[in-house]
């Protein structure tokens, strides 16, 4: 856990309301400027199963496996719509049980919503997340960001990918994109509990304490065993009832 203790910049919050609200916009915070993250974001990881390459497997493919994070990987493999459907069954199944409060059964329910999360479809974009994950674990947030970003680029539609490079841009100052790839997240999958946590934290930190707040609320209702962002909405509501006051 990374643990900076350094300004940033005035934030147009304007944009920021729109982007939690209808998501739009999100071109134009690409033009920010890169600002150093006062902390680390609490985010939930994706895991990816670790699978033995096969002979043929685009992990064996010479040009995926190039020292350039950005070599163009093999064209992924799509999930048949049977699969599709039974994964969207899976999940609401799962939201449901994610929803109650209490109990030890969410946390079950957590761990499988990530895992399926984390399927892909493509061995060979499975391998760049997992670069990507490994570069981000060692703080190499410019190697992390160029295997991410030939993820995104390859698999627009796979929503982890978006996510694990938020919170790569995060950690390298970048607000902007991070936001930016947010809302992609928000856009594949608006019940990402983890998206929705994280954009509250770089909000508060932009000093956009009410749309921060909104935030960590829509995902404490999708997921309200988070404690970190329990923890933000007591400390936000008390911070916004001395300045209502």
């Amino acid at each position: 856990m990374v643990n900076m203790l350094l300004p940033v910049p005035h934030f147009h919050h304007a944009v920021a309301a729109a982007l939690f609200l209808g998501l739009a916009g999100v071109g134009a915070v690409h033009a920010w400027p890169a600002v150093p993250p006062a902390k680390a974001p609490s985010f939930h990881a994706i895991p990816v199963q670790d699978e033995e390459p096969q002979e043929n497997s685009p992990e064996n493919d010479s040009d995926l496996l190039t020292d350039s994070p950005l070599a163009e990987p093999a064209a992924p493999s799509e999930p048949t719509t049977q699969a599709q459907v039974q994964a969207r069954e899976d999940l609401d199944l799962l939201f449901a049980e994610l929803a109650q409060p209490g109990g030890e059964t969410w946390a079950r329910a957590e761990s499988d919503i990530l895992r399926i999360w984390s399927r892909s479809g493509s061995a060979a974009m499975d391998l760049l997340y997992k670069r990507g994950e490994t570069a981000l674990d060692a703080g190499d947030t410019v190697a992390a960001i160029g295997h991410l970003t030939a993820l995104t680029d390859h698999a627009p539609d796979f929503a982890a990918g978006w996510y694990l490079r938020s919170v790569a841009f995060y950690l390298d100052g970048d607000f902007g994109p991070a936001i930016a790839d947010l809302g992609e997240v928000l856009r594949l999958e608006p019940r990402h509990f983890g998206a929705l946590t994280q954009l509250g934290t770089i909000l508060e930190e932009l000093g956009d304490d009410r749309n921060a707040l909104k935030a960590f609320r829509q995902s404490l209702t999708i997921h309200p065993n988070q404690q970190d962002a329990q923890d933000a909405v007591q400390r936000l509501e008390r911070k916004l009832q001395g300045m209502d006051a």
